[in-house]
């Protein structure tokens, strides 16, 4: 039995949600706001969350931090719109504590540059709103099964890419640079596995934005690059010379796996 954590802050969606996830066999928790979520993911608090006004000693306790209880989950189903930190905060701050915990994040309909901005905080999957109870259902599944892919067994030789001294392993979402392991999310595991699959070929971004993350070519590119700076800082010796990793200007990008093909 898996467990979720539902963070959203809509009372009627939330037990919606938790409900029909109970159906379906999955023990559920749900938090509604992203305080709490990050009280039950990482184990502190904010000292004086929900608290109205100052303290008994007179002081206001806003920005400490206290150690309560961590909790366990397999999968988080993350509303973007919350009260206090949002969903695009909330996964950053998951992430850079390195808890890697799927992330299933709910955007609004008709908002792209969401989607990029949840991608780029370290979601795994999107959904917009509204959305078909089946859909939520299906793209839940598939985290947790990878999930359980990665906790099983050792990937297999055929899912990872070496080069230069560098491993991507698909299967497990790890870079391995040297003696250091850099935990991946699904998205820049997928898109450094599209630039490796067309090694030595320009991608464009539209490609990038369709192929790799299933959204329309205008949609705003900047956060590509953004993704781009990020893969850059794991995969290169010097960033802002890269020699795998390299930019064609007005077009794309172009990974170059051994050096001297450029």
């Amino acid at each position: 039995m898996s467990r979720v954590l539902i963070v959203e802050d809509e009372a009627h969606l939330a037990q919606g949600l938790r409900f029909n996830l109970e159906a379906e066999g999955h023990s559920v928790e749900v938090a509604g706001d992203g305080e709490r979520a990050i009280e039950l993911l990482l184990g502190h608090r904010e000292n004086g969350h929900g608290e109205k006004g100052p303290r008994e000693d007179g002081k206001r306790g806003a920005g400490k931090r206290e150690r309560s209880q961590r909790e366990e989950f397999d999968a988080v189903v993350l509303d973007v719109m919350l009260p206090g930190k949002d969903g695009f905060e909330v996964a950053t701050e998951l992430r850079a504590a390195k808890n890697f915990v799927p992330v299933l994040m709910l955007t609004a309909r008709g908002r792209p540059e969401d989607v990029l901005k949840g991608f780029a905080s370290g979601a795994d999957d999107y959904l917009p709103k509204p959305f078909e109870l089946p859909i939520l259902l299906a793209r839940l599944q598939g985290l947790l099964r990878r999930r359980e892919w990665l906790g099983v067994s050792q990937a297999p030789a055929a899912d990872a890419f070496s080069f230069n001294g560098r491993t991507i392993d698909f299967g497990k979402l790890e870079l391995r640079v040297n003696q250091n392991t850099i935990r991946l999310t699904l998205m820049e595991a997928e898109l450094l596995r599209h630039l490796v699959r067309n090694n030595g070929r320009i991608v464009s971004r539209k490609a990038i934005l369709e192929e790799v993350w299933g959204l329309h070519e205008d949609t705003d590119t900047r956060a590509i690059d953004n993704f781009i700076v990020r893969l850059r800082r794991y995969i290169e010796d010097d960033p802002a010379k890269p020699e795998h990793l390299l930019t064609v200007r007005g077009v794309g990008y172009r990974f170059v796996p051994e050096l001297g093909e450029s």
